[in-house]
């Protein structure tokens, strides 16, 4: 089919590229724009048109978006711009690219991507993808089949939401080293782990690639936990493989 596009729009960045569907890797290096802000609709159109237009795409695109989306509208908006509550995104989009477009839950999207090319492959049972970053993204699966929009980053965790204390972020924000870091996420598994009992945890978003420096400071528990393997590609995959599935 025409090649699927994929890109990722994140708190701090907006990042596209090709996607070989085979084999589930960027069929050519992405090119990556700094979030706009404020992080208006209108602004961050702006941006994913330049990433794409970076390419010289035409065929299907597929979005990721930090929020609850169903059927294509953006219904929460935690780490972007208030305007993009209740907005028909995917049309948006669609309109602005002139292409097929397909909007869904960025941890959803790295969460397709790790179930089939990654750390998620062929596992079944209850398997929990977070995505740790700007907040903390989450994709639940049962055997295989995704429950979307489960956004487990706000579940509540001291009194706030689990991210404001143990996203990526959170550990800059507050200059905790690994150590620390490590227990505020223990903190966070624990809780996720008595909600769903995943047989699986895969750890991914940008931090994942210094996943040495965390994951062994972890606490044994019932579930493995294991680190993303396709990194904080894992999105822009995972909506590529979006945009080709509605495209038929």
């Amino acid at each position: 089919m025409t090649a699927v596009f994929g890109v990722d729009i994140g708190g701090s960045g907006i990042k596209g590229a090709p996607v070989d569907l085979g084999r589930g890797v960027l069929a050519q290096e992405r090119h990556k724009v700094l979030t706009p802000q404020p992080s208006a609709p209108e602004a961050v159109v702006a941006v994913v048109r330049e990433v794409v237009r970076h390419f010289d795409h035409q065929g299907p695109v597929g979005l990721t978006f930090p929020g609850v989306v169903v059927n294509g509208r953006t219904r929460t908006a935690a780490n972007v711009d208030k305007g993009w509550i209740g907005l028909d995104a995917e049309g948006l989009f669609r309109e602005a690219l002139d292409l097929p477009a397909t909007v869904l839950n960025d941890a959803d999207a790295a969460g397709l991507a790790e179930l089939t090319h990654g750390a998620g492959r062929d596992r079944p049972g209850v398997v929990l993808v977070l995505t740790f970053g700007t907040g903390i993204g989450s994709a639940l699966f049962v055997d295989g089949a995704l429950v979307p929009n489960t956004e487990l980053g706000h579940l509540e965790l001291r009194g706030k939401d689990a991210e404001r204390r143990a996203s990526s972020a959170a550990r800059e924000r507050h200059g905790l080293n690994w150590a620390e870091w490590a227990g505020r996420v223990d903190e966070y598994l624990d809780l996720v782990e008595m909600l769903f009992s995943p047989q699986l945890i895969v750890i991914g978003g940008g931090v994942s690639r210094k996943h040495e420096k965390f994951l062994p400071l972890l606490r044994e528990r019932e579930a493995q936990v294991v680190p993303a393997e396709l990194r904080n590609d894992a999105g822009i995959v995972g909506a590529a493989m979006a945009a080709a599935r509605d495209a038929g």
